[in-house]
């Protein structure tokens, strides 16, 4: 996700600083993507730099330490939203997240060059991921079982979570049979023949065996 965007959403909820960020972000996710402090402070300054946010006057609010933070974590200025600021934070509940061009997904860039690498035997990549992905599914399943009915945002993780496993499992098993099928139909047109011997006849090359690619692509 954003975290610009979502620290913009944090402090339209009213002044933090830098540890209060991090603290309530994790918090509100159940520290599925946690955050460095480093991290947090150079966003907000990248905020500040682009008019979204602003320190807040140490004489307008109470002492800048947040009970309970560590040592010179909790110490700094505080930061609030200008107008600007306020109203991207707007614009950004009302603005749906594009889906343009795909994020680079490890497990898929990684099977499809499997399927066109000489010598890796595909079939144990997939069942080796379906086993881990599997594994992941019933930690988020022991989770949800666990986390409090009134604690919604983690939940909501938590499903969201749990449903691009099972969805990455249902095409552990799309993967598996299209290549099933690619190898079927290799061995049944045999081996072709070396150039210049045999028929002249070209043989149009069957679909790719799995179906990764742009947007939009057919993938059945």
């Amino acid at each position: 996700m954003s975290v610009r965007h979502g620290l913009l959403a944090l402090l339209a909820e009213g002044p933090m600083h830098g540890y209060q960020l991090r603290q309530e972000f994790e918090r509100r996710t159940g520290g599925t993507w946690p955050l460095n402090i480093g991290q947090v402070y150079t966003t907000v300054h990248r905020l500040v730099r682009d008019g979204l946010a602003e320190p807040v006057p140490q004489g307008e609010i109470g002492s800048a330490e947040e009970p309970g933070a560590p040592d010179g974590e909790g110490s700094g200025e505080r930061f609030r939203l200008t107008e600007a600021g306020r109203a991207e934070a707007t614009a950004w509940w009302a603005r749906p997240v594009e889906r343009g061009a795909p994020a680079r997904d490890e497990l898929a860039i990684k099977l499809a060059l499997a399927v066109t690498a000489p010598g890796v035997d595909v079939p144990a990549v997939v069942q080796a991921q379906r086993t881990e992905t599997l594994r992941a599914l019933q930690d988020y399943t022991r989770l949800k079982a666990r986390a409090a009915a009134e604690d919604l945002a983690w939940l909501l993780v938590l499903d969201n979570l749990v449903f691009v496993a099972e969805a990455e499992v249902r095409w552990l098993d799309h993967v598996e049979a299209r290549v099933a099928r690619a190898a079927a139909t290799n061995a049944a047109r045999g081996p072709r023949p070396a150039p210049g011997q045999g028929s002249t006849t070209q043989v149009s090359p069957g679909p790719p065996a799995v179906g990764v690619g742009p947007v939009g692509r057919d993938l059945r």
